[in-house]
This record gives C-alpha cells, structure tokens and sequence, in this order.
C-alpha cells in the first residue's frame, strides 16, 4: 500500500512514464497499435493496426477507408480541408484539418486533432457523402 506524499509521488511518476513512453501516444504508419495502458480499447482492431476501426479513434498515422471517409466529409466544409485529398492517408494536414473543425464548430470530447466519437458524430451530421 502506498503511503504519505512520497508513495503519491513515486506512483504518479510511474505512471506518468507509463503513459508518455514513446509509442503510447503516437503510432507512424509502420508501426503497429501501442497497447493501452489501461486496457482500454485501441482504435484499430487486432492484426489491422493503423487502420482505424469503426467506432474507433483515427489519428496521424492512421490509414484506410474510414479515413477516406473522413477527408470526403471535410471536404464538404467549407474552408476546413481545402484542397485536400482523398487519399485514405491521415497526415499532418488532415490532423490541423480536423483541428480547425473541432474549433471552428466547438467540438468537445475528442483530442485536437484526432477523429474521434464526438468529431465523428458532429461531422455525420453536418455532412452527407450522397451524391449531388
């Protein structure tokens, strides 16, 4: 059992460690998933990594038809990811692309920069991807 402000603090070290290590928080396109530190679902389903699942978190790195689909979905607000391709690639641009969305319409609950739950629902339905 941890005790008194020095066990406080040798475990919010550790777990600090835990969480920042390199490969927890970001994932290059030739890396797989990082494992969760707290047993937490990862966004890309197991033997897809970088994919993205349905449902899931899709950052930097990240590469598929779901991000296909979020590149075809910003594209349809104005000024947001102007230019942008449809590539199926989340890079840079993409990231300060969903960035600026989230800002721009007040979006809470995801990371800056990252297309999660509370993005994906406010951009589903101020967008449509039918043709016309």
């Amino acid at each position: 059992m941890l005790t008194g402000t020095g066990g406080a603090a040798g475990f919010a070290l550790a777990l600090a460690l835990a969480l920042f290590s390199p490969g927890v928080l970001h994932r290059g396109p030739s890396q797989g998933a990082a494992p969760a530190a707290s047993g937490a679902p990862t966004a890309a389903a197991p033997g897809s990594p970088g994919t993205g699942a349905v449902g899931g978190v899709l950052r930097e790195g990240d590469s598929g038809p779901a991000v296909s689909e979020l590149q075809a979905r910003l594209l349809r607000i104005p000024d947001v990811y102007a230019g942008g391709a449809v590539d199926g690639r989340f890079d840079r641009r993409l990231a300060a692309a969903v960035a600026r969305f989230q800002v721009w319409y007040g979006v809470r609950g995801d990371e800056s920069g990252e297309y999660g739950d509370a993005t994906r629902r406010d951009l589903e339905s101020r967008t449509s991807l039918a043709s016309g």
